[in-house]
């Protein structure tokens, strides 16, 4: 009977403790976005997107698709700003660990086994500002296929940063209807690759 105890003072101990640490980095996180409309303009392109491809009139669908580069282009230099700003935060409280699932001070615990939140964002700035520019000279399709991905990744990391890699794979899953390797495989080479360097996959 002690032992059970003792195993579920141990638990919540490190759901405490897990809990106030993502509830430091939601926090750090949201102060830094709550300054723009990123959200509000991936959803606006996402719902763009699906609405587009539905048209039936190929003509038509590249108006739509036209339309939404102001949007396509306005969240890329959102995002870049906002990722200049957070480049100012500090290096331990930009840190996240690598291990799917939430471990007290893992951070602290295992170094090497951590990735720069502040490096990451810069990657999905890349990737998303190639992808919203056409760098890789796609076709309209092909180009908003690509952003979507870039987009979702972002989120991806976002969430991970904030909670841990499982949870975040789920809610990429229950939102997008897409697994995070789907998303991952999606994505430009350039920003799989600088990706997989910081995140250790």
């Amino acid at each position: 009977m002690e032992i059970v105890t003792l195993v579920m003072v141990i638990a919540l101990g490190a759901y405490a403790l897990n809990a106030r640490d993502q509830a430091r980095r939601v926090a750090l996180l949201g102060r830094h976005l709550g300054r723009y409309q990123i959200e509000k303009l991936m959803e606006n392109l996402t719902e763009g997107y699906l609405r587009a491809l539905g048209e039936t009139d190929p003509e038509r669908q590249a108006q739509v698709m036209h339309l939404l580069n102001a949007s396509e282009l306005e969240l890329s230099g959102q995002f870049s700003r906002f990722v200049a700003e957070f480049a100012q935060v500090e290096p331990a409280q930009a840190r996240a660990s690598q291990l799917a699932w939430p471990f007290p001070y893992a951070v602290q615990l295992f170094p090497k086994a951590t990735f720069d939140m502040r490096k990451l964002l810069a990657v999905h700035a890349h990737g998303i500002a190639d992808a919203a520019n056409n760098r890789l000279g796609q076709s309209t399709r092909d180009k908003a296929f690509t952003l979507s991905a870039e987009l979702f990744l972002m989120q991806h990391s976002c969430h991970w940063f904030c909670r841990s890699r499982a949870v975040a794979s789920a809610r990429v899953l229950a939102r997008h209807k897409t697994s995070y390797l789907q998303v991952l495989a999606a994505v430009s080479p350039g920003t799989r690759s600088a990706y997989g360097a910081l995140v250790g996959q």
